[in-house]
């Protein structure tokens, strides 16, 4: 029953999300925690590694999610589901492009879409930020706890180094062993 649930769930995800992986993970985060399949701490170690981990995005999270609740079988049916959609369309856009290519109600539906997905992704940034800074909640007692703080000194390291344009897997690494050395310390 689980497989199906899986498939099923991640199908849903990947027909309805426009605009790549990122896109998704507004509602990758409300389908796994509607249906209690991890916490939103767990989803967001698992997006950060799905993000660390080479291949696309979706395909990563898809497989983290059903490999943590049903093993291999449960990563395979989970990405499947997630590419099925994308994959035939894929095929059918490749057979029809060349002719609805310069189309102005295709131009324009695709021009359309694009608000919503930055729509989408700055929610799941600001629902993310929000656990990661205060996983207590917005309090003001939040401001004097370490993690706080070692997020703060973390975000503050990486943001220095995507400005001074740092490759980003160098920042990746970077953020990984600032955040183990400064777990040690405090």
């Amino acid at each position: 029953m689980i497989y199906l649930e899986l498939f099923l769930t991640f199908l849903k995800i990947g027909t309805f999300t426009f605009g790549g992986g990122h896109a998704m993970i507004p509602l990758i985060q409300q389908e796994v925690l509607k249906n209690s399949w991890m916490t939103l701490e767990e989803l967001i170690n698992f997006i950060g590694i799905s993000e660390s981990t080479p291949g696309p995005f979706a395909v990563n999270i898809a497989s983290f999610v059903g490999y943590r609740l049903a093993g291999v079988w449960g990563a395979l049916v989970s990405t499947i589901g997630v590419i099925l959609t994308s994959f035939i369309l894929i095929l059918v856009i490749a057979r029809v492009l060349e002719k609805y290519k310069d189309n102005k109600v295709v131009k324009y539906c695709m021009e359309g879409m694009q608000p919503v997905i930055v729509g989408l992704i700055l929610s799941a940034i600001i629902t993310m930020s929000i656990s990661v800074f205060f996983p207590n909640g917005i309090m003001l007692n939040t401001l004097v706890t370490i993690g706080f703080w070692k997020s703060i000194v973390i975000f503050v390291v990486a943001m220095f180094m995507l400005i001074k344009k740092v490759h980003p897997i160098k920042t990746i690494l970077a953020s990984g062993v600032l955040g183990i050395i400064l777990g040690w310390i405090m």
